[in-house]
């Protein structure tokens, strides 16, 4: 498997690997701060929903671990206000909100208890968080890999790999599995317009990890399933509604109509943590909008467009369920009715 940590915790410090530089260098940036954290989550220093989860419980950690106070209502004042502030970093990528929550939940429940014992607890359930994310994550490669053949070729958008979570990934995780275990698969990467998360990230993990990989433009994914060269395509979620609409970087809902039109199963990897049972369907999942000058200017010497022009630059969209032929979790996987077995897979 290949060895990459995007996320270290080392001596009491957060370090980050900031995916920006990738793939011309792997640099770390130590998080000393709320400001620092909340900076690498919006510029996408970390990214991807279980990273971003893992990310955010180490980093509040830090955030509140120097308040020095022992009044207990004063600590969680502060704590939530905190939370609050990183929350608003990247409104649709449910691990967010999710771990957060959890290191509140952490929080309340350690009511009573020393200031120093509160902090430590804190710390090992960011730990804990961590953990079950690498543990989930090679669940979902197993499960993956029982869906897919030897010899496969298999498309995917953007990055779920392993520096998109705390290890393994999610989609890539059954491609990194499938690689040390001789299958052969031929992997066709969309660049991932406009942040090429596809071209920066993908491409550049699988390749470091050995896997046949083609890098192609997003509008050559029909092309390529025409072709036959697509006998699957596995992609990442970055929340999941109750009745299997699911949320992911632009582009991925144009993959999987266009799957479903050239008889291509589309499988959408969603760690239980990613599932919002509270959100009914993909109408109420929040979209990030994000600076149109992604669109035309971040990758070029000079802006690729006429001044003053108009953007609309969606960091998500969300792929409806009809399109979805699995989806694959670190419980099983799961087949529709979705609203059903959602529900049931959340409860195992």
């Amino acid at each position: 498997m290949l060895d990459i940590t995007p996320i270290k915790f080392r001596d009491g410090k957060l370090f980050l690997l900031d995916q920006t530089l990738l793939p011309k260098a792997e640099r770390y940036i130590e998080i000393k701060t709320k400001e620092e954290l909340w900076e690498a989550i919006y510029m996408l220093r970390v990214r991807g929903a279980p990273a971003i989860g893992v990310a955010a419980a180490y980093g509040i950690y830090i955030s509140v671990k120097d308040i020095e106070t022992e009044n207990f209502a004063d600590f969680k004042a502060r704590f939530s206000s905190i939370r609050r502030y990183i929350e608003s970093a990247r409104p649709t990528a449910v691990n967010l909100f999710w771990a957060l929550s959890r290191m509140e939940e952490k929080l309340c429940g350690s009511e009573g208890g020393p200031l120093g014992e509160i902090k430590e607890r804190l710390l090992a359930e960011a730990e804990s968080i961590r953990l079950e994310d690498e543990a989930a994550c090679l669940a979902m490669g197993e499960y993956g890999l029982s869906l897919l053949k030897p010899g496969m070729g298999v498309l995917t958008h953007c990055n779920a790999g392993t520096i998109a979570t705390a290890k393994y990934g999610t989609c890539l995780a059954p491609i990194h599995l499938g690689q040390e275990r001789g299958y052969g698969f031929k992997v066709f990467a969309d660049e991932t317009r406009p942040l090429l998360q596809g071209a920066r990230l993908t491409a550049w993990e699988l390749q470091k990890a050995g896997v046949d990989v083609t890098l192609i433009c997003d509008n050559m994914a029909s092309i390529v399933m025409k072709n036959g060269w697509a006998d699957a395509v596995v992609t990442g979620c970055d929340r999941m509604a109750a009745n299997g609409d699911g949320a992911n970087k632009i582009g991925t809902s144009g993959v999987a109509i266009l799957a479903k039109e050239y008889g291509v199963p589309f499988y959408m990897f969603a760690p239980t943590s990613t599932i919002d049972a509270a959100t009914p369907t993909g109408k109420e999942i929040n979209i990030e909008l994000r600076d149109g000058k992604e669109i035309y200017r971040l990758w070029y010497k000079e802006d690729m467009a006429p001044p003053g022009i108009k953007t609309y630059n969606p960091a998500f969209d969300v792929t409806e369920a009809k399109y979805i032929t699995a989806v694959v979790t670190e419980k099983g996987i799961v087949y529709p009715p979705y609203e059903k077995n959602l529900k049931r897979i959340l409860e195992k």
